[in-house]
């Protein structure tokens, strides 16, 4: 009889079926496999079969023979990422506001692929993406070839910039305008996709949410600009400064803040803050920030503890910030 053309694939289908179908507490016996192997219009005997897991072995995989009379058999011991590492990229996955409902899905399919079916299964519990903020534009993934692409290239990019209206559609700003800017790198702050790029037109940094970036255009031959100011560049830096990415003028501030709040102030500016003590109840903090109504916001929001100290006219310009915002409740 002639065997099937699935026989010559046989190594290839008893190392699928072990990675989809067995783990440390799902085994799988000689017989288990051949009845598999059937399935695939693959014909089996148990000789061969020893003989098959022995090659795997000697190939690299991790297979595991379990000696018992229940539940015995072989699994697959060792994989690319345990289910603890998996868990962490769905969580990253469907946390990630930049990443469409739709995309989010497919990826998160993708991961529980990397698990076995009885691993996969704790994934899908894990799994609450639908009422999560996520974004609308679909597109997403091309804009970020696009751009990893003119960045690899060393071209400027073309966009329109998107915002939302009232009819919750997103819509280009400034009647359509296109935006030019040279690339140079992509960060992730906030929960949002970043790019860090020259603009042409100001000839300064700025950064724009990948997201909200449409109908964008690789200019073949057009080389990129703004070299010299990224030599010196820190985005590390520049994303700590900038508060929800909002930008504004950089200023060296003296913060006051009650002791209680020291995890808040490492959290958001790191160890290397300069920190010292003020009196037994409250402490100092130098830092550098970008000025805007988001750090304003920020700071309000850890109440009294929290001051500006210096210099004046940013303790000025935060006293016309509240009391514009007491304004709506007189």
């Amino acid at each position: 009889m002639p065997k099937s053309t699935n026989q010559k694939l046989k190594l290839l289908y008893i190392i699928k079926i072990l990675t989809e179908q067995t783990d440390e507490d799902h085994c799988m016996s000689a017989q288990m496999l051949i009845d598999e192997l059937a399935k695939c219009d693959i014909k089996a005997e148990r000789k061969s079969i020893y003989d098959d897991i022995n090659q795997l072995i000697d190939f690299g995989y991790d297979i595991i023979l379990v000696k018992s009379r229940v539940n015995g058999g072989y699994y697959l011991a060792s994989r690319d990422f345990e289910l603890a590492e998996l868990k962490l990229l769905v969580e990253i996955v469907q946390s990630s506001k930049f990443i469409t409902l739709k995309k989010s899905r497919e990826l998160i399919g993708k991961i529980e692929k990397l698990a076995s079916k009885s691993d996969a299964k704790q994934l899908q519990r894990q799994v609450y993406v639908a009422n999560r903020i996520k974004t609308a534009n679909e597109s997403i993934y091309y804009i970020v070839d696009d751009i990893h692409r003119a960045i690899q290239n060393n071209e400027q990019i073309s966009f329109q910039y998107l915002e939302w209206n009232l009819e919750k559609k997103l819509v280009p700003r400034k009647d359509g305008k296109r935006y030019q800017v040279s690339p140079w790198a992509l960060t992730c702050k906030d929960d949002n996709y970043y790019l860090i790029a020259h603009d042409v037109e100001e000839d300064k940094i700025k950064h724009f949410r990948v997201d909200k970036m449409g109908s964008i255009k690789v200019l073949a031959g057009v080389k990129r600009e703004g070299g010299i100011l990224f030599e010196r560049f820190d985005i590390a830096d520049y994303a700590n400064k900038t508060f929800s990415m909002y930008g504004g003028q950089n200023e060296t501030v003296t913060l006051q803040f009650d002791n209680h709040l020291i995890g808040v102030v490492m959290d958001r500016f790191g160890k290397e803050a300069s920190v010292r003590k003020k009196d037994e109840d409250s402490f100092l903090v130098r830092v550098t920030v970008a000025i805007s109504g988001q750090f304003f916001g920020w700071l309000t929001g850890l109440g009294p503890g929290a001051r500006i100290i210096a210099p004046a006219d940013i303790v000025e310009q935060y006293q016309k910030y509240l009391k514009a915002v007491m304004k709506n409740y007189e």
